[in-house]
Formats: structure tokens, sequence, C-alpha cells
């Protein structure tokens, strides 16, 4: 294996986008958005889009703008009820024991979401750590110098870690530090080493 460290984002990589899942996220964080601030649902989501355009996350725009007090904001959002939603994949269970490399989870939710997800979709035991917005004083991906506290920490070089993520910022992150990346996305256009419709994919890239 080309590689000693897999960081695997969560949300809309490990399960498809159109789950629901994530829907269910943007919906919550406009109405926890309009209520905090005291605005109208057209108001709150277009602050929703903005901050996370221009921050990398809604809620590193609400802290920066808005004072806002994380955790009360990240436990609701993340509230979603996900095992409602995900079930056990029996697939991606067999592709991720396939993958003979450590794997961690790298997410901008928060590590409860994040347990939640995996234990729903059968995989939590494939994963050592879970990175969640806590790990850096709630900076965002993308972030090369929170990537790079990632690595150090799993005392692994950028060039032996491969990314895998469904954000394009994401990647560049990662590979302007040396990482190989993996875009999960059914329309490539041939700016990552590799290109999978998925993560169930993944291990037959690599010949296993």
């Amino acid at each position: 294996m080309p590689f000693d460290l897999a960081v695997i984002d969560l949300d809309n990589t490990l399960y498809a986008a159109d789950t629901g899942v994530f829907a269910r996220m943007d919906r919550r964080m406009t109405a926890f958005v309009a209520k905090a601030l005291g605005v109208n649902e057209v108001e709150a989501n277009r602050l929703r889009l903005k901050y996370w355009k221009d921050y990398g996350t809604t809620l590193r725009g609400l802290m920066l703008h808005h004072s806002m007090e994380p955790e009360a904001f990240l436990h609701d959002v993340h509230d979603v009820g996900a095992h409602e939603i995900l079930s056990y994949d029996a697939e991606l269970d067999a592709a991720l024991a396939r993958l003979p490399c450590r794997k961690v989870i790298h997410t901008n939710g928060i590590r409860e979401h994040a347990e939640r997800v995996l234990n729903a979709l059968g995989i939590a035991h494939h994963f050592e750590r879970i990175y969640d917005i806590r790990f850096d004083n709630y900076i965002p991906k993308p972030c090369s110098k929170v990537l790079q506290k990632l690595l150090a920490a799993e005392g692994v070089e950028p060039s032996r870690t491969l990314v895998v993520d469904d954000m394009v910022d994401n990647l560049k992150a990662a590979h302007e530090l040396g990482c190989k990346t993996i875009w999960i996305t059914h329309n490539p256009d041939g700016r990552w080493d590799f290109h999978l419709p998925s993560v169930h994919h993944l291990p037959t890239r690599f010949g296993y």
C-alpha cells in the first residue's frame, strides 16, 4: 500500500449526498440562525450560505461576526437523526476492511455526529480517531495548517497520506501540503490525483 494513512471526510463522502442527512442539517442551521440573530428565514439562509462560502463553515462566520457560542449551535444543527436515514452498508464495510492502511475521520462536524453516522453505517471499527471541528479551536477545512497539525498528531508524512473528500477546496489544501487526493464525485475534471464515484471503490483503485 503506497499510503500509511487515509484521512477521510464524513458527510457526503462516506454516504451519498442525496440521502438527505446534510439537507436536514442545512434546515436546522437556517432555523438556528434565524432564531439566534432575530432575522427571517430568507435572511438566515442568505447568511448561512455566505458564511459557508466565505469561511468554510457557517459557524465560523457566526463566531467572527456575531460572537456566536459554538457548542449550542453545533449540537443543535447535528441533531438530525442520522440513524433514521442511514443503515448498515455491508459493501462499504468490506471495502474499508480491504484498505490496508490506518484510517481517520476529518470532519467539519462534531465527534458525536460522526459517531452516530459511523455507527449507523456499521463502519466505526475501521477508524482509529475522529478529528472534528473542535480539533483546532473550531477552524474548519479547508485549512492547510489544521491538516498539517493532524498529520503531525498521526506521525505521518504528507507524501504517505491519502485525503478523501467530496469538496474541491478541501482537496486543494491537502494537495498543497503534498498529500495524495481522491475526489469523491460523479463528474471528475482531472485536477486531482484520483477520482471515484464513491468510497466503495477505494480499495479496487489500488488493487485490493
